[in-house]
């Protein structure tokens, strides 16, 4: 019997075998998906191939997708292909697989406030880096921002969580491995989007493929041999890693097995640096085109940091980074590296909005830029750049659902206090130093693989005079 509330999903014109390929530009898929939102509402399907997707981009739908009661993690016709090299890794996996659970409870305390502060000196390490840089450059050298970052997030989540250094800031070129994984999250994406035919014939694209992920196997399975003999990492302390390697779930009394580990070191090693190299990119982009912002960051930096650069920043001073935070949450709201997430229902199928159907094959995928940018929820200026949305009392406003940056419920990130921590430490030691220079008027151009960043991003610094905001 047809249940008479429901209504189709809006869609549009499809093409016969290919569907809505077309539709979905392959150079900037999720550009294209948010287009599609503005034409067709919170909620729209395509058919891509032989595959039904629905996307919702409204605050009022996603809100529904995103009860835990209700819905879960799907991993999605990206993610899937993503499996190739990270396996049942945390962001990976499929939630019925035992590692998932395993793994989420042997590493959850790795994420621990005390955590926090034993990871903070090498985060502070690994920054000084980025400083000394930039510091050494001439007045007139611009800097490759996005790189730049992805150097200093790379370096950071290897030494905190591996006890390994990429040692990125003393290479000319990326290190080999981050262009192995660059590689092969671009060929995922472009692989979940490929007629049959033209599988067929990517003939070196499928080489060059399975050639990185042999390296990234290979260069992680000597990590985990030589951690063997000495469990514990930088400074003899309890990293990602050595959790990894002794670490017991209470509930099954299992550790994790080699393989496994290894998917894990690879997932964290991109879930840990994409994304937060996105983040600080996209801060430092805002920051350079409201001026206003900027003078206010600049004086909570002065104010909590002081203006005497010999003194490292401590990890109590971070939390009072308040300004600076709700930079970095204004910036993931307007920009989230990471721009959608999947979900499915438990149950074979699901009603939302009282009329539509989402069936557990099909899943429905969360726009999270489109969701970050309803007027329903942000208000007027829901596309302007104001940090004052997550101001104390306008985030406790804020509904449950309507700020999703690191995913949802159960399958959320791990490590978005981690992310969160490096990226104020970051921001503040950045603007307690420099003064940040436009010098080309850059526009913004988003480069989309797994994640969204800047592409071709250049600034320039200068150094600060004391109690110096900007030009």
């Amino acid at each position: 019997m047809v249940d008479v509330r429901l209504e189709e999903i809006p869609r549009p014109p499809a093409k016969p075998v290919v569907g809505n390929l077309f539709d979905v530009d392959r150079g900037a898929p999720v550009a294209a998906l948010n287009a599609l939102a503005r034409d067709y509402g919170p909620i729209f399907r395509l058919t891509i191939l032989n595959r039904e997707a629905v996307f919702v981009s409204g605050f009022a739908l996603a809100d529904e997708l995103c009860d835990p009661q209700r819905f879960d993690k799907k991993v999605g016709a990206g993610l899937t292909q993503v499996r190739a090299f990270a396996g049942d890794g945390l962001f990976t996996a499929y939630t019925e697989e035992p590692n998932w659970r395993k793994a989420h409870a042997i590493l959850l305390p790795a994420f621990s406030q005390q955590a926090m502060r034993d990871y903070f000196l090498m985060m502070v390490d690994i920054a000084q880096q980025l400083i000394k840089k930039w510091q050494r450059l001439n007045p007139d050298d611009d800097i490759q921002v996005t790189p730049d970052m992805t150097r200093l997030t790379l370096d950071t989540i290897g030494l905190c969580g591996f006890g390994y250094r990429f040692n990125s800031f003393y290479r000319q070129a990326p290190h080999p491995f981050v262009e192995a994984m660059t590689r092969c999250l671009s060929e995922s994406m472009q692989r979940a989007n490929r007629l049959p035919v033209q599988d067929k014939i990517s003939v070196r694209e499928r080489r060059q493929f399975d050639a990185d992920v042999e390296y990234m196997d290979e260069m992680v399975d000597t990590l985990i041999k030589e951690r063997r003999a000495q469990p514990k990492g930088e400074n003899g302390k309890i990293d990602l890693l050595a959790r990894m390697l002794t670490g017991v779930d209470k509930e099954t009394n299992e550790g994790l097995d080699d393989v496994n580990i290894r998917y894990q070191i690879i997932t964290f090693l991109i879930a840990g640096h994409e994304t937060t190299s996105g983040l600080l990119s996209f801060a430092l982009y805002l920051l350079m085109h409201h001026p206003d912002v900027l003078a206010k960051a600049y004086a909570e930096v002065d104010q909590v940091l002081g203006t005497d650069t010999t003194v490292m920043p401590t990890y109590q001073q971070m939390h009072q980074l308040r300004y600076i935070t709700q930079v970095l949450k204004e910036a993931l709201r307007l920009h989230p590296p990471a721009p959608a997430f999947t979900l499915q229902p438990h149950a074979d199928a699901e009603v939302i909005g009282g009329k539509y159907r989402i069936t557990r094959p099909e899943g429905a995928s969360i726009l999270v830029g489109s969701l970050h940018r309803d007027p329903s929820v942000w208000g007027d200026d829901a596309q302007a750049f104001n940090p004052d949305h997550f101001s104390e009392e306008n985030e406790r406003g804020l509904p449950p659902n309507a700020f999703k940056p690191f995913g949802n419920g159960q399958r959320a990130c791990i490590g978005r206090q981690f992310a969160m921590l490096e990226a104020a430490l970051v921001l503040g030691m950045i603007l307690q130093r420099f003064e940040l220079v436009d010098y080309n008027n850059y526009e913004l151009k988003i480069h989309e693989t797994l994640t969204e960043k800047p592409e071709g991003f250049t600034m320039k610094v200068h150094p600060r005079r004391t109690g110096q905001a900007a030009r």
